[in-house]
């Protein structure tokens, strides 16, 4: 163990620089919207979903009819959000959307689902940001606990089975499954 700890690594943690990431609001917003997401999206409490979105569109989310958004959501910054008609997102979904997120009409974000827009050059000693975009197509539906890493695009009517990780783009009507995912067979076979 000691041989362990004696050894130098290569990461330089220190040498880190977020100068080049856009936050996309004032740091006013930022904090307004943390205490907001602290009181009516974190919390058990079942608020009505006219009332939240009502919140979100306030914040700048671009949010459609009908959309049923369960207690416990994390959605980091709604001012990058855009969700279509008719999507359901479930209890204590996480939405990390530090670049653009996007969720087509009639999708599914499953219990404790993943959308993970951040990360870091584990390639480069100072770790920069490597985040990225996360667009799933109308008819998605992305199972419990699935993790969805950024630049990812999910295709209309495809499904990510629960617990799965998906770190390429997903083809239109196929069903995922695994870590990584992979594809399984057709959602629908005419």
């Amino acid at each position: 163990m000691n041989n362990t700890l004696s050894r130098s690594s290569r990461v330089r943690l220190d040498e880190f620089n977020p100068a080049g990431f856009n936050r996309g609001a004032s740091k006013f917003k930022e904090v307004t919207w943390y205490f907001c997401k602290m009181l009516f999206f974190l919390t058990a409490m079942p608020f009505p979903n006219g009332f939240k979105i009502s919140i979100l569109k306030w914040f700048g989310a671009k949010v459609g009819a009908g959309v049923i958004i369960k207690p416990r959501v994390n959605i980091h910054f709604p001012w990058k959000l855009e969700i279509g008609n008719h999507v359901w997102i479930g209890e204590e979904a996480f939405i990390l959307n530090f670049e653009k997120v996007t969720i087509g009409d009639h999708a599914c974000l499953s219990q404790r689902a993943f959308l993970c827009g951040g990360n870091h050059d584990f390639r480069d000693p100072a770790m920069p940001y490597r985040n990225g975009p996360i667009t799933l197509c109308q008819g998605v539906w992305i199972g419990a606990g699935c993790f969805i890493a950024p630049n990812i695009t999910i295709d209309i009517d495809s499904v990510i089975t629960a617990g799965s990780v998906v770190t390429q783009n997903v083809q239109a009507n196929s069903i995922y499954r695994g870590n990584p995912a992979v594809f399984i067979k057709p959602r629908w076979v005419n």
